[in-house]
């Protein structure tokens, strides 16, 4: 009987709390991601050059330490700050915003390698067939270019579905490692935490077969 009452309560908090987080960093940070990539990329060199420090600062500050900024900051220094009257989007909002940070420099970089590994003759010949810059890059070059970074952006997302757990350090968000965590200090239970490891392994197990069918889907640019 505990095992199903703990099963349902961590399966809830998966639901409520842990997923919740992953598909909002996923929806911004992809999107985000490629934007912050052609500002890296740009020609007028003071928007290359800051962007590319701002990526290095993020990408070198644990995502832990940015969440604890960003969910505490807003508090200290505008006297008592909250984000909504929830007390679940007051959680939710600014640690999906370290994360979306966090995960759109990593992204942009993925983007970034798969863009500059185009060769210069995929944009002639776009040119030889009559298509304005951004058909040739949307229409020719994005495809290739997402079946160059799919490996990376997998590696990613997987580390992205684990990273969530680190939403527990503010005490107060009840994702899938909190709930256990709350069970081992009232209950006694030290096996619900090792338990939560059944279902990152299967979120992980379903991603890692969604994109291998992206990337059989795909294969058609093999030679």
């Amino acid at each position: 009987m505990m095992f199903l009452e703990v099963t349902q309560t961590l399966f809830l908090a998966f639901l409520k709390f842990t997923i919740p987080l992953f598909l909002i960093t996923l929806l911004f940070s992809l999107p985000l991601g490629l934007l912050i990539s052609f500002a890296s990329m740009s020609k007028i060199k003071w928007i290359s050059r800051t962007m590319q420090i701002i990526v290095w600062i993020v990408r070198g500050v644990p995502l832990m330490l940015l969440v604890i900024i960003l969910y505490n900051g807003p508090g200290l220094l505008f006297n008592g700050f909250i984000f909504s009257r929830d007390p679940y989007f007051d959680a939710l909002i600014p640690i999906s915003i370290a994360f979306i940070i966090n995960y759109s420099c990593y992204f942009s970089e993925i983007f970034r390698g798969g863009i500059e590994s185009i060769s210069k003759g995929q944009y002639e010949a776009g040119q030889v067939l009559g298509l304005t810059k951004s058909q040739t890059f949307f229409k020719v070059v994005l495809v290739q270019v997402v079946k160059k970074i799919l490996p990376a952006t997998s590696n990613e997302v997987m580390t992205l579905i684990k990273d969530t757990a680190l939403a527990n350090i503010t005490g107060t968000f009840a994702e899938l490692i909190k709930t256990a965590k709350d069970y081992s200090s009232s209950e006694g239970l030290i096996w619900p935490l090792f338990y939560t490891a059944v279902f990152y392994l299967a979120a992980v197990g379903i991603f890692t077969l969604l994109f291998k069918y992206f990337e059989k889907k795909l294969s058609y640019f093999k030679a």
